[in-house]
């Protein structure tokens, strides 16, 4: 398992060497070191290293960790193989704030001073609405169901959003939308350091999250607060994406694709499920972004797209094999 572990973290640093050197200046990787180590080189090949591509780097890897990670822990909360963080309904509660501040402007959400913060409400006020009605609702299943009609509602209001706004705010929004690191900076990875730590209380819950997937009576014969644990699991997860959807807007699949890649080919413990989908999160979101920005360079395709063909085919692929299981 070490040696699976060393793998992941081997395949993280190649690929942030990799997307260091490329793009649409191409820099060596002598370059890179002479960079790093403060060598004589171009003002604006360091620029662009420490600038442009590193922040880009460092929170394509902790948005990438917190929404895998925070996939995984909802997985094992709902005991279903097809459930990931936007069906709490962060992403899509703060796609309508963020849709909400693009189109209406700043007057509407006038406390909230930018886009980013709109968007990061947007995600925990529609969480609270999750976790209220769950909680009325009483089991697991409510919960569920109430995170599919507030996404149902909150897309339906960013249809309406997106049909009085200008082309230019639809152009924004659509764009925010399907995902975007093209404005990543230091001041957004400060912001995303928050996300580590999450990930961290996630793991802290990895004994409890193993016992729930026995059943909710079975944890509580165990000493476990089935209700307790929710309402926890629910508000980390929602914390970990609400920060990464505000900085980088809607990452499809991610939080889906990647806990299950990890239970077919290292376990399904949580102790490693967790922290392994952190890693495979964090390096599938940076080869997307990657790709996003160098496959049609200058210009730039939303990594949502690029994550929406990865996890799509591969979520066909998984309803077709749990079919028996689900009644489907």
């Amino acid at each position: 398992m070490l040696f699976r572990f060393s793998i992941l973290v081997l395949v993280l640093v190649l690929a942030s060497m990799s997307s260091l050197v490329v793009g649409s200046a191409n820099i060596s990787i002598s370059d890179v070191f002479s960079i790093f180590a403060g060598g004589n080189v171009p003002a604006m090949e360091s620029t662009i290293i420490f600038d442009i591509r590193l922040p880009r780097i460092v929170l394509a890897v902790f948005v990438g960790a917190g929404i895998a990670a925070s996939g995984a822990a909802i997985q094992g909360l709902f005991r279903n193989p097809l459930a990931d963080p936007a069906l709490i309904g962060v992403s899509s509660g703060a796609a309508l704030f963020a849709a909400l501040y693009l189109v209406l402007g700043a007057g509407i959400l006038s406390a909230l001073p930018g886009l980013t913060l709109s968007a990061f409400v947007g995600g925990l006020i529609t969480t609270c609405l999750v976790l209220e009605v769950g909680r009325r609702g009483g089991t697991i299943s409510a919960m569920l169901l109430a995170g599919v009609a507030i996404n149902a509602l909150a897309i339906a209001c960013i249809g309406l959003l997106s049909y009085v706004s200008t082309d230019m705010q639809l152009r924004s929004v659509t764009f925010w939308a399907l995902g975007s690191l093209g404005g990543s900076d230091w001041d957004g990875v400060l912001v995303a350091s928050g996300i580590p730590f999450v990930i961290l209380l996630l793991f802290l819950e990895r004994t409890r999250l193993n016992a729930i997937t026995l059943g909710d009576q079975e944890a509580n014969y165990l000493g476990i607060s089935v209700s307790a644990l929710r309402v926890r699991i629910v508000l980390l997860t929602a914390l970990a994406v609400s920060i990464g959807v505000a900085l980088t807007g809607v990452i499809a699949f991610v939080g889906l694709v990647v806990p299950h890649l990890i239970r077919l080919t290292m376990g399904s413990s949580h102790q490693i499920v967790i922290p392994a989908s952190a890693l495979l999160g964090g390096i599938l979101l940076l080869i997307a972004d990657t790709l996003s920005r160098t496959l049609f360079a200058p210009a730039e395709v939303p990594v949502g797209i690029l994550t929406a063909l990865i996890g799509g085919p591969f979520f066909i692929v998984l309803i077709m094999r749990q079919k028996g299981k689900l009644g489907i």
